[in-house]
């Protein structure tokens, strides 16, 4: 009698998109306390429909609401693989990661992709004119997290690996790393380092769009 074998959707294997898919799952993503769930859910649907490419699933999107709202707002997809879902607990993703994530082991080679990742799913892009000097455009790029230890990791790796500096700040329940202009151009440039990979259009457009308009500041 044949042995019973786990049902494998997913290919662990890294790459770009595996790692980007990592990243979305670290940030916006949720693993079910049953040791077999995962999914993500987002008001965008292309980054949804990415996620699903970067894993390969052919699962249908969904449409429900988050918390207690009631309009389906919300895009989805859900699916159980037992196999990832023990890989992504041995990385560093638990069922109560929100709060409980501290580091996930991600090559050095991907990491930029995985930090893509985190980016689309809770990262923010803020840019505002300092209306003491003319001419003089601000923008930051921000990581959300509601875990300390998470967000001082993250920060430390992207010092070593990118050599920025960043600070953290705590809101309401997230703690917020941020980074100034200068970074915030160096982590654009590793985030979206070639054409082809997957990304969430909206946010790379409102950084592209900022620094064009940086650029054009500059050679005035």
């Amino acid at each position: 009698m044949p042995k019973f074998q786990l049902q494998k959707k997913i290919k662990i294997e890294w790459s770009s998109n595996f790692a980007y898919a990592i990243g979305l799952l670290a940030s916006d993503g949720y693993l079910l306390s049953d040791g077999r769930h995962i999914g993500i859910k987002s008001k965008d649907l292309e980054l949804v429909e990415d996620f699903k490419k970067a894993l390969g699933l052919n699962n249908k999107v969904g449409k429900g609401v988050r918390g207690g709202e009631k309009v389906r707002k919300y895009y989805y997809v859900h699916f159980g693989d037992k196999s990832f879902y023990g890989f992504l607990n041995s990385i560093g993703l638990t069922s109560a990661k929100s709060r409980t994530i501290k580091k996930v082991d991600v090559p050095k080679i991907f990491f930029r992709d995985f930090v893509r990742g985190l980016f689309d799913g809770d990262g923010t892009f803020y840019s505002s004119w300092d209306k003491r000097w003319p001419n003089s455009f601000i923008f930051q790029i921000a990581f959300c997290s509601a875990s300390l230890d998470f967000m001082l990791w993250l920060k430390s790796n992207l010092t070593k690996f990118y050599s920025v500096k960043g600070f953290i700040r705590e809101g309401d329940r997230v703690y917020n790393l941020r980074y100034v202009k200068g970074d915030t151009k160096k982590l654009f440039c590793e985030m979206y380092y070639k054409n082809g990979l997957l990304f969430l259009s909206r946010k790379y457009i409102k950084i592209n769009n900022a620094l064009k308009k940086d650029a054009g500041l500059a050679h005035r």
